[in-house]
């Protein structure tokens, strides 16, 4: 009997305040979805991170009057240097079929172009990229060497825009989650008022503060539930329409989002719409049942 009061009280208490409920599902349902979307994003940051750090090349380019002693010399210093993982040569004749390719869309500048004008170069790859300053420091100096070039300064702006998006993604996360838990307060508090009458006398034949709250806090909860649902939904189609969609040339050149991971997202923006309502309907009436 008592369970079915609750859940009845519960579902009563939902339609009774149906405006509000319906914001206060929208606004759940739009703070988890970005929420949901800065999780994601923070997962493909990894594993783009990953990606171009696996990649990343420090450019040691030579001089033209770079003698042949002097290269050989290089090549093998770089061969016996524990911090170089991989490493290839590339020649002027090299570097100018790259640069056709780079610059294909544009004959101009190709056509303006000698191999003779482009720079020898050795292309490395270090064992650890955190190590370029290391290994800047030790062939900067050499003879031949020209200039040293590490592709992580390039990428490291990358990253740096994208921590910068998933932090605004985080930050509108937690204002429109504090509009949530505020939206669930003033439900509560109006459903409350609403059965004024029947706490009072509940109250007065002694029912536990746990029983009158229950039906409360599982309106909340319905509701976190709900637009937790919404909020995958949100994501899901995102993925399928926009990801998979016209976004799809610049994330398969990145890294895909996996199916995976979206569906990852529904247990745990349910786990927190349920928790984030529950602990501030209890906290609201708990205040309230005071009084």
């Amino acid at each position: 009997m008592r369970a079915k009061y609750v859940l009845s009280e519960a579902a009563l208490g939902l339609w009774r305040n149906v405006t509000m409920t319906v914001a206060m599902i929208i606004t759940m349902a739009v703070s988890l979805t970005m929420l949901g979307a800065s999780g994601l994003l923070f997962l493909q940051v990894d594993k783009i991170q990953e990606l171009f750090y696996a990649q990343i090349q420090v450019s040691i380019f030579l001089t033209p009057e770079i003698t042949d002693e002097q290269r050989a010399e290089l090549d093998q210093t770089l061969a016996a240097d524990p911090l170089v993982s991989n490493y290839y040569f590339e020649s002027k004749d090299d570097a100018y079929q790259q640069f056709q390719s780079l610059f294909a869309d544009q004959p101009d500048l190709v056509g303006a172009v000698e191999p003779e004008s482009l720079p020898e170069s050795f292309r490395v790859q270090l064992t650890d990229p955190e190590q370029f300053q290391q290994v800047s420091e030790q062939y900067v100096t050499a003879e031949g060497v020209s200039e040293i070039v590490d592709q992580e300064e390039l990428v490291g702006e990358m990253f740096s825009i994208l921590a910068a998006v998933q932090t605004m993604a985080l930050v509108g996360a937690a204002i429109m989650a504090a509009a949530a838990m505020m939206l669930v307060a003033n439900v509560i508090q109006v459903a409350a008022y609403s059965k004024r009458r029947e706490v009072a006398v509940m109250k007065l034949v002694g029912a536990p503060n746990w029983f009158i709250q229950t039906p409360f806090v599982l309106e909340a909860v319905v509701a976190g539930v709900i637009g937790a649902l919404l909020a995958f939904g949100a994501l899901a189609a995102g993925k399928q329409f926009l990801i998979d969609g016209p976004l799809s040339p610049l994330t398969n050149l990145l890294t895909p989002v996996p199916w995976r991971n979206v569906l990852l997202t529904l247990p745990a923006l349910a786990v927190i719409g349920a928790l984030v309502s529950a602990v501030t309907g209890w906290v609201t009436l708990r205040f309230y049942l005071r009084k």
